[in-house]
């Protein structure tokens, strides 16, 4: 299909939680294989529907060499183990920052076609579906850190080349997870 700009940070799209899929459909199938095409170009975890400017629930993932995708997810935490380790996003180019995620987690949804799909995974699979479930809510990771770091990384990312040297002015939310 096609690689797609990807939407950056202070775009109000990446703050807007997205709208539940219901056609499944040619339109979905082609928003599927432009978000794989522009994830695996940038070399991402992950790449959810909102990053290249669509309100829908829908992300795909390449993790250890396997490609997948889900619609309308819903994940739960397996367990109550959790890690701290960096993480980037690829709407904030270039940043990392230490993230406690849940260690393992369990997806469910549909793929493109509308069958029912169950992704099961730890370490960096559970934390891309993570990273992508947020970005549905409009959720960035940058949420997750605690204040100080949040401040430090905010301060961080307003000096980007790409950010408009301050033409945007940061909205925090917290997560519903």
């Amino acid at each position: 299909m096609s690689v797609t700009p990807i939407r950056l940070y202070g775009d109000p799209v990446l703050r807007t939680p997205a709208a539940p899929v219901v056609d499944f459909d040619r339109e979905l199938h082609r928003l599927v294989a432009d978000l794989t095409d522009t994830m695996v170009a940038a070399g991402g975890a992950g790449l959810a529907a909102p990053q290249l400017g669509v309100g829908l629930r829908v992300f795909t993932w390449c993790v250890d060499g396997e490609l997948g995708h889900l619609v309308n997810p819903e994940v739960t935490p397996v367990g109550e183990e959790t890690e701290e380790g960096p993480e980037g996003c690829l709407s904030i180019p270039g940043y990392a920052y230490d993230c406690r995620r849940h260690l393992h987690v369990a997806a469910t949804g549909r793929d493109m076609h509308g069958e029912p799909v169950r992704v099961e995974g730890s370490h960096v699979l559970a934390r891309a579906v993570q990273h992508e479930v947020d970005h549905l809510d409009g959720v960035l990771f940058i949420d997750r850190l605690d204040a100080q770091a949040r401040a430090a990384a905010l301060a961080e990312i307003a000096e980007a080349e790409w950010s408009g040297a301050g033409a945007w002015v940061p909205t925090v939310k917290v997560s519903p997870h």
